[in-house]
């Protein structure tokens, strides 16, 4: 039951390590969209960055579900129906910011999702060596 507890804990921490990565990365081109292009490429580098973001935290919580779970069908399903869920929430974002959002600049926008989706990954392989 301790080992439990403490796989939960780790799993935890790489998760919200993962997410602090996203952040990063997000503000990072939020602040060069910013410069380069102005406060409409900042907004649309947020708005990438941040659907990412969120998904990602959402199918956090799912996938951490099945880590109290010895049984390795629930965890394939949850990681599933978690990964499942991060692409809904991320389609959904992107759809309400093209229709709300009309000074969208949709270069920003890509490069804020492609930097915090990119670096969920990276950060997610660097921090499973760690543990």
């Amino acid at each position: 039951m301790d080992n439990s507890k403490n796989g939960l804990a780790a799993n935890s921490s790489v998760f919200s390590k993962m997410i602090r990565w996203q952040l990063m990365a997000t503000l990072v081109v939020v602040v060069l969209a910013f410069l380069i292009a102005g406060k409409h490429a900042g907004v649309s580098a947020l708005a990438g960055g941040f659907s990412v973001i969120l998904g990602a935290f959402v199918a956090s919580k799912i996938a951490q579900r099945s880590q109290n779970s010895g049984d390795a069908t629930n965890v394939l399903v949850n990681l599933l129906k978690a990964e499942a869920v991060k692409i809904l929430i991320i389609v959904a974002l992107l759809f309400v910011t093209f229709k709300l959002y009309k000074q969208l600049v949709p270069f920003a926008l890509i490069a804020g999702l492609a930097a915090a989706a990119l670096l969920s990954g990276a950060a997610m392989s660097k921090l499973e060596e760690d543990i």
